[in-house]
């Protein structure tokens, strides 16, 4: 049984005492790949770094939107250059987010549509982070996709509805699902995942962020990967062996490695 975390931030400080062992324990666990995720330029420098020097390890370039206060062309050129190392299988994490209010609606917007045309550019999927902005993120995808160019992708940590998944499904994109869908009270995320097509479904980690059970509490690890699709399966009425199947081909199938 294989599995691919297709969203962590390996990266991150509470990784830099034991990140060979989590990688590793990761592949013990039968995660063969994982993509490490950039927030802003230096965090996608970091991504860069780990992927080079671990064979299971890729990276995703990219402004998030709680980080993209003063984007411009300069960081627009900055994540393209950094785009063209071989490791790199995606432009992310991208997209809009109104909980936070770090960044104006105006700048956000305008990062994630630079960043769009740049993956369009670049022929690479997208990583797109959408809290409490859904409809939003959706309009300029839809406009983006069926006006602009062709483009793929993942919404990231996938909770919002079922419609707005249908939406995501009719523009060719993939929804993440993390390990909140195994807390107690996510029956309504649960349900969700039982009726989206399963050939649009992706799973990970947000590592080191939404632990799923039995570990909340402790820090995620892109190993726990495999609890989410336990749950996955089990809410699905499908062997474990088939989730992990199937959204193992959907990664390779987004991310091109099927043709590799």
């Amino acid at each position: 049984m294989q599995l691919i975390d297709t969203h962590c931030h390996l990266d991150w400080n509470s990784f830099d005492p034991d990140r060979e062992a989590v990688i590793d324990r990761a592949v013990q666990a039968g995660v063969t790949r994982m993509i490490t995720i950039g927030v802003d330029v230096p965090s996608s420098r970091r991504a860069i770094e780990i992927a080079a020097t671990h064979d299971a390890v890729y990276a995703a370039v990219g402004v998030h939107p709680n980080d993209c206060a003063g984007f411009d062309a300069v960081l627009v050129n900055d994540i393209r250059s950094l785009a063209q190392h071989p490791k790199v299988v995606a432009i992310g994490e991208i997209g809009l987010d109104y909980y936070w209010h770090k960044v104006d609606y105006e700048t956000q917007v305008r990062a994630f549509r630079a960043q769009l045309a740049l993956a369009a550019e670049l022929n690479k999927p997208v990583i797109v982070h959408s809290r409490d902005a859904a409809p939003d993120v959706m309009t300029i995808l839809e406009e983006f996709t069926q006006h602009i160019a062709r483009l793929t992708g993942t919404l990231h940590s996938y909770f919002d509805d079922l419609a707005i998944a249908q939406r995501a499904f009719a523009i060719g994109f993939y929804i993440g699902v993390t390990g909140p869908l195994t807390f107690k009270k996510a029956e309504r995320e649960r349900e969700i995942v039982k009726q989206v097509p399963l050939d649009r479904v992706l799973v990970e980690t947000d590592a080191p962020f939404l632990t799923p059970m039995p570990h909340r509490g402790e820090r995620n690890e892109p190993a726990y990967v495999k609890h989410t699709a336990e749950m996955m399966a089990k809410v699905r009425g499908q062997s474990i062996e088939e989730i992990a199947w199937q959204t193992t081909c959907n990664a390779e199938k987004l991310l091109g490695w099927h043709e590799v």
